[in-house]
């Protein structure tokens, strides 16, 4: 029989989880992707020290736990590619091949966080996380100073989560609630609502100082600042996010939970 332990929840009860459970498969099994599978734990089981089988099974159930892993050797070839001077679009199509599934992973990373910590923490991590990919492009783009890179890269990532993603959720929600309506939090819509609002404005800002001014030239500089200044302004709204969500009002998205 597993031993059981008292497990600290979110909202402050206590329940019994088994050590396989916090540490195995259970959280992974709840998961409803399709992209999935379970690996084979027989050689790690062999191991004697229970604190290095645990660990080289979480390592085992991160990387084999997805039907994408046969992808993974993508990533060193992508390596060996620019190193070696292959041609760009292999390089390209190799990097490509090797971030879907490190895009996978994190959901998944995410989705075992949330089923400790719940679905506000969980949420949060994985709409931070989940811009990741973009990050790491736009962080090498800069550095190489490809601009067009890290504009474009940016847009289709906003287009994709304010069209694709939305609609697709409001379109599936729809679908699986036909005989009853939908029920939103109105809070968590107005905070949502207000941060897209400032989002909007810290990007128009700048653009519309820079077709505003006479001469280009002289506006150039300062584009640029009031383009950094609201960069700023828009990570001090994330975080005040977060602080507002996690400790300030955190009962108002708890409800819901």
């Amino acid at each position: 029989m597993a031993s059981t332990e008292p497990w600290l929840m979110e909202n402050g009860s206590v329940k019994v989880l088994s050590k396989e459970i916090r540490h195995g498969r259970t959280a992974h099994n709840m998961s409803s992707s399709s992209l999935r599978k379970k690996s084979d734990l027989t050689l790690v089981s062999k191991i004697r020290f229970p604190c290095l089988r645990r660990c080289l099974a979480n390592i085992q159930e991160v990387i084999l736990g997805t039907k994408l892993s046969v992808l993974f050797p993508a990533i060193p070839l992508a390596i060996i590619g620019q190193c070696f001077g292959f041609a760009e679009p292999w390089v390209f199509a190799l990097s490509l091949l090797g971030l879907t599934p490190l895009a996978e992973r994190v959901s998944f990373l995410t989705e075992q966080i949330a089923f400790y910590t719940g679905p506000t923490v969980g949420g949060l991590l994985n709409a931070t996380c989940g811009n990741a990919t973009e990050l790491i492009i736009a962080i090498f783009a800069l550095y190489g100073r490809k601009i067009d890179v890290v504009k474009y890269s940016l847009l289709g990532s906003i287009l994709s989560n304010l069209l694709l993603v939305l609609g697709t959720s409001l379109f599936c929600g729809g679908i699986a609630n036909l005989r009853k309506e939908q029920k939103y939090d109105r809070k968590q819509a107005d905070v949502n609502s207000l941060l897209l609002l400032l989002a909007l404005l810290c990007h128009m800002l700048p653009l519309l100082f820079k077709y505003a001014a006479a001469s280009s030239d002289i506006t150039a500089k300062a584009t640029l600042q009031l383009s950094r200044a609201s960069s700023i302004v828009m990570l001090i709204g994330y975080f005040a996010y977060l602080v507002f969500q996690l400790w300030t009002h955190r009962e108002f998205f708890e409800a819901q939970e």
